[in-house]
């Protein structure tokens, strides 16, 4: 009906112009402002580009897949058949042929750690380390490379799979007398330092431990920016600060608003309220089974979370909140309830980052009260033995990682990597939440939570723009948004809806390559 009002009206003001010709202007004058204003009119539903000949998912359920998509000016045009299509192409209209490829939009993290990520890039990786002495090994050599007095800083190791014992500073001061070290767990919740950065730090025996951590014995914005005026974005982020700071971003949002370019936005705070499964400090209602004595850390006082929570929703900052174990996942939901409501419902899209670990009845709640799941599957993949190990097989089981169960029950679920404590691949967590096949496994870790392959790309498109509030931009292939989407390597939706074995031949964010397999490419 609208595009009929559309239509029907433009052509009244044509015929309305053209009537009033010899009234208003004799000489002609008006006729030519009126064909430039048609052609004006006429140019700005020509394609820049046509990308054809595809099998595209577009995430957008009005039309779930199509064979074409018309780009102007970096955002979508049109979207379907060719036929379609072709009438918005013009000699200079450049065509990209997909020879069938499958097509889908970009990928959007919801739960990456950018710029710490890169920098551990140029650290000690120790994942995937399996033994004592490859760990040794693996500082001993990079301390050879480091000058004296240097930190030296890496992470990534996980001792679950060389048996549980947690490193300590004692395999590693005799090669390290000079370096002060620290090297934190695959899941940031943890990390091993060497004598001399515990003297530094002025830890010793004597130390208690802090609020919401534990000392274990024996017995900003501002990159983004910089990055953005030089012209090297091609990512577009959206940024979360720490709760604590919410006052701050009220000022630089009321000064710059949320969206300070096509590139950087700006979504709200986050906050911590407990730890990590792999550490024995997520916290749960039922202790830790290889630690009787343990339920995990409440690392945040409730009140001050509350308090920091509602001045940050009531200055319209999204909250997103970190919580593992069942009993922070409870707290964080009956904490959201308890928030005073409005006269006038406003859409909050409270999150919860990671909601690992589930009790019974706690699944519904989700789609209940609107918080979104953000996940991250390939966590299963680590998870799987140490949940077994920590919570025992039946407990582990019931509650840990239900992404089918929070769909079922009308949760909006959000995927992200959170990277670099896992790989950022979107594709491999794609498969991870298809398959839930853990390493040196043979069949699925709780199979009736396996997601279809259309749930997942969901989840990493469309759902993942709206959990930041960022789905008129973003996540799906529709008329209006920014043309960001991938090329995979196949031409075979059951291949890829069945093994999903399938790499990405071509990345596009606003209608140009910013990454393609064939090195010869990447400059079209």
């Amino acid at each position: 009906m609208n595009a009929l009002w559309v239509i029907v009206s433009a052509s009244f003001v044509l015929l309305l112009s053209v009537a009033s010709i010899p009234l208003l202007n004799n000489n002609g004058n008006y006729l030519t402002y009126l064909l430039n204003w048609r052609s004006s009119s006429f140019l700005s539903e020509v394609a820049d580009l046509l990308v054809t000949n595809g099998t595209i998912y577009t995430s957008d359920e009005a039309l779930p897949f199509a064979d074409s998509m018309a780009i102007r000016n970096g955002r979508i045009l049109r979207v379907g058949n060719y036929s379609s299509i072709k009438e918005l192409a013009r000699t200079w209209t450049k065509e990209l042929n997909l020879d069938g490829k499958i097509v889908v939009p970009g990928f959007i993290d919801s739960h990456v750690h950018f710029i710490s990520g890169g920098l551990e890039m140029a650290r000690v990786e120790l994942r995937g380390v399996n033994t004592k002495d490859l760990f040794v090994d693996k500082i001993r050599k990079a301390v050879a490379n480091v000058k004296q007095g240097s930190w030296l800083l890496g992470g990534g190791w996980n001792n679950d799979i060389w048996g549980g014992d947690l490193p300590m500073a004692s395999w590693i001061d005799s090669i390290t007398p000079h370096n002060p070290v620290w090297l934190t767990r695959m899941d940031g919740h943890m990390g091993l330092a060497n004598t001399l950065a515990l003297t530094l730090a002025g830890i010793s025996h004597n130390n208690e431990n802090p609020n919401g951590g534990a000392i274990v014995r024996n017995n900003d914005g501002d990159v983004y920016k910089w990055a953005d005026l030089s012209g090297n974005m091609m990512t577009r982020v959206c940024l979360f600060f720490p709760m604590e700071t919410w006052s701050r971003l009220v000022d630089l949002m009321s000064k710059s608003g949320r969206v300070l370019s096509q590139w950087i936005y700006l979504g709200g705070v986050k906050a911590f309220a407990d730890g990590s499964l792999g550490s024995n400090s997520a916290l749960f209602h039922e202790p830790y089974a290889d630690d009787p004595n343990n339920y995990g850390l409440q690392v945040v006082d409730l009140d001050g979370l509350y308090n920091m929570t509602l001045s940050s929703d009531k200055f319209g900052l999204q909250v997103s909140i970190h919580a593992i174990g069942d009993r922070t996942n409870d707290l964080i939901l009956d904490m959201y309830a308890s928030l005073p409501s409005e006269k006038q419902i406003r859409d909050r899209r409270y999150r919860i980052e990671h909601a690992q670990h589930l009790a019974p009845g706690t699944v519904a709640r989700f789609g209940e009260q609107s918080v979104i799941a953000s996940v991250q599957p390939d966590h299963l993949l680590d998870d799987a033995d140490s949940a077994t190990k920590k919570l025992g097989s039946e407990r582990a089981e019931r509650g840990s990682y239900l992404f089918k169960s929070l769909l079922t029950n009308n949760a909006q679920l959000a995927f992200g990597s959170d990277w670099p404590v896992a790989d950022i691949n979107p594709l491999k967590s794609i498969r991870t939440s298809m398959k839930r096949i853990p390493p040196r496994w043979e069949k699925a870790w709780i199979p009736s939570e396996c997601l279809c392959l259309e749930d997942a790309l969901k989840a990493y498109t469309i759902s993942a723009a709206h959990a930041c509030f960022l789905d008129k931009y973003v996540g799906s292939l529709s008329p209006g948004k920014y043309a960001d989407f991938v090329v995979l390597s196949t031409n075979s939706w059951e291949d890829f809806a069945t093994e999903v074995n399938v790499d990405v031949e071509a990345t596009y964010v606003g209608g140009s390559k910013a990454y393609s397999i064939k090195p010869e490419d990447k400059n079209e």
